[in-house]
């Protein structure tokens, strides 16, 4: 197997809102906030339409991409023996990804996020982990992790107790080690240990540049390619409007954006771009490249509503 990965099993529930609702309901917007309360989540999903709903989580997402342009690859998460459970494996099997997991009733349901797409086309997440937040080390297959070249990993999964063991357990058996850091508010939750995972145990970081930024604490973005350069191993960045950058020791490279696209939601946008790029580099192509294919992969995404194309 290529690529093996392991995040939040979670339903994607999108519903357009405007920014009232944002204001209303005390999100901040194109941000993830984290429901503990199952029922204050609930009251949320009552006063909306919703458009779709889909298998989703960060690197579930990566995983289906890959999938889409031909890698063989599989996915660990953790669900419920209920009804969106069954939909998320259901979703996974139809895009030819393995899932390593088998279902049970658990005490807490299947993960959700609500995605809130506003007319701007930016995204706030309303995620009520359910179950999959309760993910631990025999939830993960050591041998399914021995038989694939590369793991990938999500920010969003790492937490103290038992989410933390099946992250160390992934790490231990991995031949090589990826991972996104998902979120600004992962990163503040999880500083030292992400700046440690980041530093010593992963092999390709994926960031965007406020959650780098934030990581290390740096004043600006010349800190942050410095910081990289010592690590010397790959760290992949994307910047927005000023594309994406690759930095490995001494060798930077970086790639602009597509222009003149019609956005429309920018959901999966970095989920996409990771698949892109791990798709050119488990398959050999240059760095160049394989920022290019990150580049073509969030274009078409955010050129439609959800995060699978």
């Amino acid at each position: 197997m290529k690529i093996l990965g392991i995040g939040n099993a979670i339903v994607d529930v999108i519903c357009r809102v405007d920014d009232d609702f944002i204001t209303k309901n005390n999100l901040t917007k194109s941000t993830m906030k984290l429901f503990f309360d199952e029922n204050e989540f609930k009251n949320l999903l009552k006063n909306i339409k919703i458009e779709k709903t889909v298998s989703g989580g960060s690197v579930a997402n990566s995983i289906v991409g890959l999938s889409q342009l031909g890698d063989k690859v599989g996915f660990i998460g953790k669900v419920s023996d209920d009804e969106f459970g069954s939909k998320y494996e259901e979703g996974l099997k139809k895009e030819n990804v393995e899932y390593f997991y088998s279902k049970k009733r658990e005490e807490l349901p299947t993960g959700t996020c609500l995605v809130l797409v506003t007319p701007d086309s930016e995204r706030t997440m309303c995620t009520f982990l359910g179950t999959a937040g309760k993910i631990n080390e025999d939830d993960v297959s050591s041998d399914a992790i021995k038989k694939s070249e590369i793991i990938f990993l999500e920010g969003y999964l790492w937490d103290e107790g038992e989410p933390k063991k099946a992250f160390d357990k992934a790490i231990n058996n991995a031949k090589k080690v990826a991972m996104s850091l998902s979120d600004l508010f992962c990163v503040d939750r999880h500083k030292p240990h992400f700046l440690n995972l980041v530093k010593n145990k992963l092999d390709i970081t994926f960031a965007n540049e406020q959650e780098i930024t934030s990581l290390i604490e740096a004043k600006n973005f010349d800190e942050v390619i410095n910081f990289s350069k010592q690590l010397n191993k790959l760290v992949i960045i994307t910047r927005g409007e000023k594309g994406a950058i690759s930095i490995k020791g001494e060798e930077i490279i970086e790639c602009d954006i597509k222009k003149n696209l019609k956005i429309v939601d920018l959901t999966g946008a970095g989920d996409l771009f990771a698949a892109g790029f791990l798709h050119g580099y488990i398959n050999k192509f240059t760095t160049k490249e394989c920022l290019e294919k990150g580049t073509e992969m969030s274009s078409k995404i955010i050129q439609q509503i959800g995060a699978r194309i």
